[in-house]
């Protein structure tokens, strides 16, 4: 049985994922680098250091989310932090194009049917399938800790105000599944509060990573703050926020 807590991090083999890996294993975790092509994630735990594990997961492949399962079970016997952090912003943004172009050509009356059914296929229904999947193995754990990482640009109440400079680049696609990202981690937490466990949602911020095609403005050191924030969470911590670095709230 492990004695360090042991955390999984989806989409950890660059990135965002990779420095939240990094951070917690200074933290004193057993890191899980959760990738879907397995030599990646084998090349980033080895960056990460001796207390990282490379695991292959493929977030929209039950096969492969089952196999990660059986492999958590029979290695480590429990999981006692799960970081919701695989997600893509589009599948057909042009090589050179910006965020703002490409949202401006993805409006609700134009986007294209198969690129939001991708983009959800990872970053909503690909969550979800990792939660129930590795909630057995959390319920091993004393005191288990989900972080799903959302976004600001998922934030209705934000959007629904004409004011919100950001508010034209709200389409179906990706801000869209982190709206849907934040019910998820609502329904996990109704669903487990009267557990130890904490459940919560937030947003790194915009750091500049392959996501955005590394446009962003902030750091992934930055970026992994308010994650590692909530994934180490005492006892007397919140369960169903939706926050920034530093707990600070932002509207659903």
């Amino acid at each position: 049985m492990q004695n360090k807590p042991v955390a999984l991090v989806t989409g950890a083999n660059q990135g965002l994922g990779l420095q939240i890996a990094k951070d917690l294993v200074a933290h004193g975790l057993t890191v899980l680098v959760g990738s879907r092509k397995f030599e990646r994630g084998e090349a980033a735990a080895k960056e990460v250091g001796s207390d990282a594990h490379a695991l292959q997961l493929d977030v929209t492949d039950q096969v492969s989310i089952a196999a990660a399962a059986e492999r958590i079970r029979k290695e480590f016997g429990r999981l006692d932090v799960l970081v919701n952090n695989a997600a893509i912003s589009n599948t057909s943004k042009l090589p050179g194009q910006s965020v703002e172009d490409y949202s401006r050509l993805n409006r609700a009356s134009t986007v294209s049917l198969d690129e939001v059914h991708r983009i959800w296929e990872t970053n909503v229904f690909g969550a979800l399938a990792v939660y129930q999947a590795m909630l057995p193995l959390l319920r091993e754990a004393s005191a288990a800790r989900i972080v799903n990482v959302s976004s600001g640009a998922g934030s209705l109440a934000r959007v629904a105000d004409p004011a919100f400079p950001l508010r034209h680049i709200f389409g179906p696609g990706y801000s869209a599944s982190k709206t849907a990202m934040n019910a998820m981690t609502l329904a996990m937490a109704i669903e487990l509060e009267s557990t130890n466990f904490m459940v919560n949602a937030c947003s790194p911020g915009f750091i500049k990573t392959n996501l955005n095609a590394y446009e962003g403005t902030g750091t992934v050191e930055e970026g992994a703050l308010e994650p590692v924030r909530l994934a180490l969470l005492g006892p007397d911590g919140p369960t169903g926020t939706f926050t920034r670095w530093e707990g600070e709230t932002i509207p659903w």
